[in-house]
């Protein structure tokens, strides 16, 4: 294993992540539904205890997400987590009251009131998925930075980045594509949501309702990822020279990526047959309840396979639109040799873990969740 292979194999974990919070981002987006698929407290009551027993998994992929890219790219994790501080600050909070939200909606004496943190849920599902879209779709778009090493020996201003707008992150909302990618991770987290619902619920009324909210939100989230994704493929992407380093644009350099890497276009369009077949399936087939899992891998393979494409191939994967030459790519951004190598040993546990994740979620889903699993249940939210 030489440098260059622990860089890579540590951008592809960091894409694996990024799909499947993707897909675990069907928390968010039953939040966002509480008081448009539910029609009553009781129906609020099912929707919010449902996704209850899960929203810890997207918080910790989240949070595992962000510990990956500083531990393995760290260059990335001080140029946008302080540069970029207000879109990951809205982020982090959006995520902060979703967490507070349901431990405290349900305790006695709730000064708030529990409509209050139902909002909270409701501002978490709308905001966290719109943000997250958009400041991923900076790794195809762009963002305003400098990156200038040298003053690292600079003893009275060593910051190596330096953010180029005072909207610090939230002028990446002025490019209409980066909005694209906003609004089909809003979408598909509440496409995903409704086939969950489908799935887990018993309750007859919202299952029908999950079913036409399925056709509402899967035809906008379709429209949002092929107008993101053909936008790309046809616009430059930022290619980097395998001798030189040097940092230039290229165009239809993200469709280029796909095709010079058979295996990733490959996996890439299976994930998508995936996503589309778990929707229509669903739609067309009144009895048909596990499009949540072929639409989820679907997720998790087009999202990972998506975000390999603007970090391998000589790509920059966090480009500059303000200085070429400050783009961050996966070898200019990296943890040492030895760290990467440490990090390395350590992941192989990893499968262990997802092992664990699996037969805990089989478990506590043995039969379809209905109101009255709540009278025998020790944590109600």
């Amino acid at each position: 294993m030489d440098y260059s292979f622990l860089q890579h194999y540590w951008w592809f974990l960091i894409c694996l992540i990024g799909g499947l919070l993707a897909f675990l981002l069907f928390v968010q987006g039953g939040q966002s539904m509480l008081f448009s698929l539910a029609k009553d407290e009781k129906e609020r009551k099912i929707l919010v205890n449902a996704l209850g027993r899960k929203w810890e998994y997207t918080f910790t992929t989240l949070v595992t997400f962000g510990g990956a890219f500083f531990a393995s790219f760290p260059l990335f994790y001080s140029t946008s987590f302080s540069g970029a501080y207000w879109v990951w600050m809205l982020i982090l909070f959006c995520f902060v009251i979703q967490a507070v939200s349901y431990e405290f909606q349900s305790k006695p004496g709730n000064t708030f009131g529990q409509n209050t943190y139902r909002m909270f849920l409701f501002i978490n599902g709308l905001l966290g998925t719109f943000l997250i879209g958009a400041a991923l779709a900076t790794f195809f778009t762009g963002s305003d930075f400098v990156v200038n090493k040298a003053n690292m020996a600079d003893i009275t201003n060593p910051t190596i980045s330096r953010w180029g707008s005072e909207w610090h992150g939230l002028e990446a909302l002025a490019n209409p594509r980066n909005w694209m990618l906003g609004l089909a991770v809003f979408f598909l987290a509440r496409t995903l949501a409704c086939l969950f619902f489908i799935n887990r619920l018993q309750d007859e009324g919202l299952v029908a309702r999950s079913r036409k909210f399925l056709l509402y939100n899967g035809m906008p989230f379709v429209v949002f990822f092929l107008v993101f994704v053909i936008w790309s493929f046809l616009s430059n992407g930022f290619a980097v020279n395998p001798e030189t380093k040097e940092v230039f644009l290229q165009p239809y350099k993200y469709f280029n990526n796909l095709i010079e890497m058979p295996v990733v276009g490959i996996v890439f369009l299976a994930g998508i047959v995936l996503v589309l077949f778990g929707i229509g399936k669903t739609l067309l087939s009144k009895d048909f309840d596990k499009g949540i899992w072929f639409t989820g891998v679907g997720t998790v393979l087009t999202v990972c396979m998506l975000l390999l494409i603007t970090g391998y191939n000589n790509t920059a994967y966090y480009p500059s639109a303000t200085n070429l030459q400050s783009s961050l790519t996966i070898e200019n951004s990296s943890s040492s040799e030895f760290t990467l190598t440490v990090m390395s040993i350590v992941s192989l546990l990893v499968p262990f873990v997802l092992a664990y994740i699996i037969y805990a979620w089989n478990s506590l889903e043995k039969k379809k969740f209905k109101i009255e699993d709540l009278k025998d249940d020790g944590h109600v939210y």
